[in-house]
C-alpha cells in the first residue's frame, strides 16, 4: 500500500524540522563552547591585573618594612656609638675624679705639715704615684747666688743632679719664664748629667718661681701624659710651691726664734765676779 503524499510530505517536513533541531542545538553547544571560552579568557585577564596589584602592593609593603628596618637599625648604631661615647667619657671624669681626689689628699698632707724634709718626702710621693715619674729631682732658688740647687732627688742620688743657672738650660729657663716644658719625645728619657729633663715644671706662687721638679725619666708602664696629667702639673706645682715656701718660712723663723731665745738667756744670765 503506497504511502499517500500528504503523509509523505508532513514526514519530510517533520523530518527536516528535527535535522534543523539537531544542527540549531549544536550550534548553540558551539556558541556555548565559544562563550566558555571566552569567559575563561576574560576571568584570566581580569584576575592577572589583580594578581600583579597584588604582587605590588606586596612590593610596596616590603619596601617600606625595609626602610622602617634600615632606620631603626641607623639609630641603634647611632645610640650605640653615643653609648660608647658615653661609657669613654664617665671612664675619663672617673680618672679625673680619682685624680683630684688623690691630689686633695696629697694637698691636704703637704700643708698638714710645716716640716721642710717632710714636705719634700710628700712631693716626691706625690709625683711617684700621681705622675708616674721614676727619675726626677726638686730643685729650688738660691736667691744669693741664683742657682737652682737641687734639694731631692728620687732614682738617682742627689749629688748626681747637677745646679743650674737661672735662664740658662731647660731648667733655668723655666725657672726664669716659669712655664713648664715638655720634650717632644718622652720614651728615651732626659739626660740627667746634663740637666736636660723630658719634664720640668716650675714651683711657684702667683707669678714668683722659688724652683722647679725636673722629670728625667718616667715608670715602665707611663707610656705618655693626658689631660689630667697635665692640670695635675700645673695644680701640683702651685700646691708644692705654698708647702715649700711656707716650710722653708718657718724653719727660717723658727732658727732666728732659737737664736733670740738663745741670746736672751745669755743676758739673763747674771755676770760673774
Amino acid at each position: 500500500m503506497e504511502k499517500e503524499p500528504g503523509i509523505t510530505k508532513k514526514v519530510d517536513e517533520f523530518l527536516e524540522i528535527f535535522r534543523k533541531g539537531e544542527e540549531f542545538t549544536k550550534e548553540i553547544l558551539r556558541e556555548n563552547e565559544k562563550l566558555r571560552f571566552r569567559i575563561a579568557q576574560l576571568e584570566g585577564a581580569v584576575q592577572k591585573p589583580a594578581e600583579e596589584e597584588s604582587v605590588r602592593m606586596y612590593e610596596d609593603r616590603i619596601r617600606k618594612l625595609e626602610e622602617e628596618i634600615n632606620a631603626v637599625m641607623e639609630r641603634y648604631h647611632k645610640v650605640e656609638e653615643e653609648n660608647k661615647d658615653f661609657a669613654s667619657k664617665y671612664v675619663e671624669v672617673e680618672e679625673i675624679n680619682n685624680a683630684l681626689a688623690n691630689l686633695y689628699v696629697a694637698s691636704y698632707q703637704l700643708h698638714s705639715t710645716l716640716d721642710f724634709d717632710e714636705v719634700l718626702r710628700i712631693i716626691i710621693e706625690i709625683v711617684i704615684n700621681l705622675i708616674g715619674a721614676e727619675v726626677f729631682a726638686i730643685l729650688l732658688i738660691d736667691e744669693k747666688t741664683n742657682d737652682i740647687v737641687p734639694v731631692s732627688a728620687e732614682g738617682i742620688p742627689l749629688e748626681m743632679v747637677p745646679k743650674a743657672r737661672f735662664g740658662e738650660g731647660i731648667i733655668g729657663s723655666v725657672a726664669k719664664e716659669g712655664e713648664s716644658y715638655f720634650a717632644a719625645d718622652i720614651s728615651s728619657g732626659g739626660d740627667v748629667a746634663k740637666g736636660e729633663p723630658i719634664v720640668c715644671i716650675p714651683l711657684k706662687i702667683k707669678e714668683h718661681v722659688i724652683g722647679a721638679i725636673a722629670i728625667f725619666s718616667l715608670l715602665t708602664q707611663k707610656e705618655g701624659f693626658t689631660n689630667v696629667d697635665y692640670e695635675l702639673f700645673n695644680l701640683l706645682a702651685g700646691h708644692a710651691a705654698t708647702a715649700i715656701f711656707s716650710a722653708r718660712l718657718y724653719t727660717q723663723s723658727e732658727r732666728k726664734l732659737t737664736t733670740i731665745q738663745s741670746f736672751l738667756e745669755l743676758l739673763k744670765e747674771k755676770p760673774k765676779r
